[in-house]
């Protein structure tokens, strides 16, 4: 089956969007799942079950938008410090969410990824995730990249001991040493760099997430629960990353889009 259809020029103008103006990489610290929860007096694992009907959603609208990639912070290295039974359950929903929606990932040609250590997740788990890999691996859509036990300061810990080893192995030379040679030993390597990170829940810190990637990266932050998060909200941020001047230190990269007057 083919993928949704894209948006149109005419729905995008509709919606107070450029094509041109539109982040090629999005990536999202999906928060307050728990505070979800909290609000309902429902238990924590129910925040997370809505948070994925949120993935979901926003999967959907940025691969209609044809972005080239949406980076998902799903489960940071620090995660493991929750409660045994939370974790169990967070990781049975990644399973089913990496079962449930394969048929979803190939309908709309999304190329399947992950970042992050995977030997702190159990092989039942990293079973799927490897299958649902391999079968998108061709598909010429969107990549979708899931950050899975994941740490920016130690993804970065990674990538030196490897450049290391080669300077030991007199494969590399100190001297010779470039930020393209670090960026090809991070676990993104292959990726281009995010444009636009969005943090739910009103939190205003990067929590440990793509530190390298993201040094010029325009910030969003919504008020909004991760598991309320749709397609508004997610306009929203659009709208407002495309009305910001982006210099990278220099001259503007190209006019702002006046914002929507809606």
């Amino acid at each position: 089956m083919p993928a949704d259809d894209p948006y149109t020029e005419a729905e995008l103008r509709a919606a107070g969007l450029e094509r041109v103006a539109l982040p090629r990489h999005i990536a999202i610290i999906m928060d307050g799942n728990g505070r979800w929860a909290r609000a309902r007096g429902l238990p924590r694992i129910e925040g997370h079950r809505q948070g994925v009907k949120s993935v979901r959603a926003v999967v959907e609208e940025c691969a209609r938008l044809k972005l080239q990639q949406l980076t998902l912070y799903c489960f940071s290295s620090e995660n493991w410090k929750r409660p045994q039974l939370e974790l169990e359950l967070l990781m049975s929903l990644l399973r089913q969410y990496v079962v449930g929606e394969r048929d979803e990932i190939m309908r709309q040609d999304l190329q399947f990824c992950t970042i992050g250590r995977t030997d702190r997740i159990s092989q039942r788990v990293m079973d799927e995730v490897e299958k649902t890999i391999e079968m998108s691996r061709d598909n010429p859509g969107m990549r979708l990249c899931l950050a899975l036990d994941y740490g920016a300061r130690m993804e970065i810990v990674d990538a030196v001991r490897a450049i290391a080893r080669g300077v030991a192995d007199g494969e590399v030379d100190p001297d010779e040493i470039t930020e393209e040679t670090l960026n090809d030993q991070l676990y993104t390597a292959g990726m281009i760099d995010p444009d636009l990170v969005i943090r739910t829940a009103g939190e205003m810190r990067i929590s440990n997430f793509l530190l390298w990637q993201i040094s010029y990266a325009e910030l969003w932050v919504s008020e909004t629960l991760w598991p309320d998060f749709r397609r508004d909200q997610l306009f929203t941020a659009l709208r407002d990353y495309a009305a910001r001047e982006r210099r990278f230190g220099g001259l503007i990269d190209r006019p702002p889009v006046p914002p929507n007057p809606q």
